[in-house]
């Protein structure tokens, strides 16, 4: 297999966005580091293992849906499309979309580099009809078409529940963004987690294998690998809660202990307790989750969920279209 049978398109989201971001969140009270940073090669391996456990209830749920509803979907989207998919990873769950809609081109796009070259490959290689443009990016801050995609009506793909790491006001942007990406009448298919119990949402992110764990603690090696940082991971524990006021499972990295870690020629001091927020996953209501759709102009053309209400898959439609 090489990369001749695609085409891949670096847009180079660069190690000075990482550093800048990382010192910047260490600085904050509380202290954050974004969740996109999570995905080196390693991370991303470690997310697709996290995928297999069986707490994490979300990715088969959502397989699920996507596989039962795939040619509804494929009816109301239609054919011959250019097919988009922010955050691409592992290209896994695209494949169950791919035979109906027929697109004339799928466009992944992720900030893991040789994650993302080599998931691409892999859909080349087993869908020699279809055109792969992939694109190396921070879908965050940038989100464009590569210019040697072909034209066609667009559809975007964002499965998984990655909405659920913005906040709601900056979810309603993204869905935003996404429309202009798709233009009028264009579609958006993305994967909505929903509101259930808390012992079933923090054992989706604190699986007994201790990978989710791991995955949570991998950001610190990466710190230490690519900013020259010394965190001593020993002291450091993964915590994952819901908070039901917010409607949202946080991530943290907690110190077990009194410490000072250093970063280049940057120091910073940890109390015992004390937290790094890694992530949120914000939980909807169908409802909720619509009038976020709605904001950011948006309509709703089909909802579908499992059978026990765990999670949802929206397909939305870009209304511009009716307002010319």
């Amino acid at each position: 297999m090489t990369s001749e049978i695609i085409r891949f398109h670096d847009l180079h989201p660069t190690e000075a966005d990482f550093r800048r971001e990382v010192l910047t969140g260490l600085r904050e009270r509380p202290r954050r580091i974004a969740p996109k940073f999570f995905y080196d090669e390693r991370g991303s391996k470690l997310f697709d293992a996290i995928t297999e456990a069986p707490e994490y209830y979300v990715t088969r749920t959502e397989s699920e849906i996507l596989q039962q509803r795939a040619d509804e979907i494929a009816r109301t989207v239609g054919t011959g499309g250019l097919l988009l998919e922010p955050g691409g990873g592992s290209c896994a769950k695209v494949r169950i979309l791919l035979e109906g809609l027929e697109p004339c081109a799928y466009v992944p796009m992720d900030i893991s580099r040789n994650h993302l070259r080599m998931a691409a490959e892999e859909v080349a290689a087993d869908f020699p009809w279809l055109e792969v443009h992939a694109a190396h990016t921070d879908f965050t801050r940038r989100m464009e078409v590569p210019p040697t995609a072909p034209e066609g009506p667009r559809v975007a793909f964002f499965p998984g529940s990655s909405i659920g790491n913005f906040d709601p006001e900056h979810a309603v942007e993204f869905i935003a963004a996404v429309a202009d990406l798709v233009g009028p009448g264009g579609h958006f298919l993305i994967g909505v987690d929903l509101r259930k119990e808390k012992a079933l949402l923090e054992a989706a992110y604190d699986d007994a294998q201790g990978v989710t764990a791991a995955f949570n603690l991998n950001l610190l090696e990466r710190i230490n690998r690519e900013l020259g940082g010394d965190f001593d991971l020993q002291h450091w524990r993964h915590r994952a809660v819901y908070n039901e006021t917010e409607g949202r499972v946080e991530m943290h990295l907690v110190s077990a202990r009194n410490q000072r870690v250093r970063i280049e020629d940057e120091v910073f001091d940890f109390a015992t307790g004390e937290t790094i927020h890694t992530e949120n996953s914000y939980k909807y209501g169908l409802d909720e989750f619509e009038g976020l759709a709605r904001r950011a102009g948006m309509e709703t053309v089909g909802v579908w969920t499992d059978q026990r209400g765990l999670f949802s898959v929206h397909l939305l439609r870009n209304t511009a279209l009716t307002q010319e």
